[in-house]
């Protein structure tokens, strides 16, 4: 007979309305600020849900003047733009303000070279439209169309990978807040949105120029730079938190020890930046060595030493994981890792550095 946790289906990343359910009940309940005309909450309490008010810890570590122009971006008839690195937490912030906003994040379009308009808008019952010809009951809306419709928030992940064609149908929806659907008569051949619709795109820096969006396009939106994490601090507090959290889901009771963490956040942050502890330069990877990587190293980590040899996992267990992380772009970041290690960690002081530094033959090749 299987346990009893393994009859109750548990999601693997449950959406940030159901993640926060019970913190967003609260705002909802507890807020009395004015609210833009389709919004659960207002602008001081979506704030409040992102970046904490002191109690809570921010979900993203970001300025808040960031989140509140993007707030008042989404307020009016402007589409959200965010750009940044990998890893930068676009698309957790896009989810956590869509959640906030509409309660409701999985209106979301997942751009790329095979997408097609009607992927965005909507599409066909061919079996009904066969037997009744084009008809609100054969229609199949997709996200775009379900978002004006109910006047809720729709996040367009990299959005710059789409075919151009497939960008400039949202001139009209951004421009006029209305899609036609001209296989339908009447009233029904034009969808006008309603309150509290709007778009977060986001686009990965390192991918402009694949698809770069049209100027007309571009006049629509507003962007916003998304950064790296500026201070150690945070970036470690962070990792040692989001990681905390996947462990837990994979059944993993205790985090790496703290200075395991720092010693990650150090190799990732100084690959990262060309920057060693000491202030001198140093071989960049090409690898996109972000905050949000770093978390699933952490992650891997845990789970590593854990099922392997019952543990938390440590400093060795960083370069078995590491090497997946630094030869996704280029072969020759191997290399640049294994000098790292020679080079860099040789000198750092204390014992989780040593052993990392003694677990340097474990790079492949």
């Amino acid at each position: 007979m299987q346990p009893s946790h393994q009859n109750t289906p548990r999601l693997q990343r449950p959406p940030a309305e159901i993640a926060y359910r019970a913190e967003l009940e609260a705002l909802y309940r507890t807020d009395r600020a004015p609210r833009p005309p389709g919004w659960r909450l207002s602008l001081q309490a979506v704030r409040r849900f992102i970046l904490g008010d002191g109690a809570d810890d921010a979900k993203v570590v970001c300025p808040a003047s960031l989140i509140e122009r993007a707030m008042v971006t989404l307020a009016t008839s402007r589409g959200l733009l965010l750009i940044g690195e990998p890893g930068t937490a676009k698309s957790l912030l896009s989810e956590l303000m869509a959640a906030a906003i509409s309660g409701d994040s999985t209106l979301t379009i997942q751009g790329g070279a095979s997408l097609t308009e009607d992927q965005i808008k909507y599409g066909w019952n061919y079996a009904m439209l066969v037997n009744e010809g084009p008809s609100e009951r054969a229609l199949v809306p997709a996200p775009l169309h379900l978002g004006m419709r109910q006047g809720k928030i729709v996040r367009f992940e990299e959005i710059t990978r789409c075919p151009l064609e497939v960008q400039d149908s949202l001139l009209s929806v951004l421009s006029d807040r209305v899609l036609a659907v001209p296989e339908l008569e009447g009233e029904a051949g034009m969808l006008f949105a309603r309150e509290g619709f709007n778009l977060i795109a986001t686009a990965n820096s390192r991918d402009r120029g694949v698809n770069d969006m049209s100027a007309a396009l571009k006049r629509r939106f507003n962007f916003e730079t998304v950064f790296p994490i500026r201070e150690a601090d945070d970036e470690l507090a962070l990792v040692k938190r989001e990681a905390g959290k996947l462990l837990a889901r994979s059944g993993v009771p205790r985090s790496p020890a703290d200075e395991v963490l720092e010693v990650l956040v150090t190799c990732f942050r100084e690959l990262r930046e060309g920057v060693a502890g000491d202030g001198s330069g140093m071989e960049r990877l090409s690898s996109a060595m972000s905050t949000a990587e770093a978390v699933s190293v952490a992650h891997a980590v845990g789970v590593r030493g854990h099922y392997l040899r019952g543990d938390t996992g440590g400093p060795e267990d960083i370069v078995e994981c590491l090497a997946g992380t630094a030869a996704k772009d280029n072969a020759d970041d191997l290399k640049k890792l294994r000098r790292y290690l020679e080079q860099r960690a040789a000198k750092r002081k204390g014992e989780a550095w040593r052993a990392f530094y003694a677990a340097r033959h474990r790079l492949p090749g």
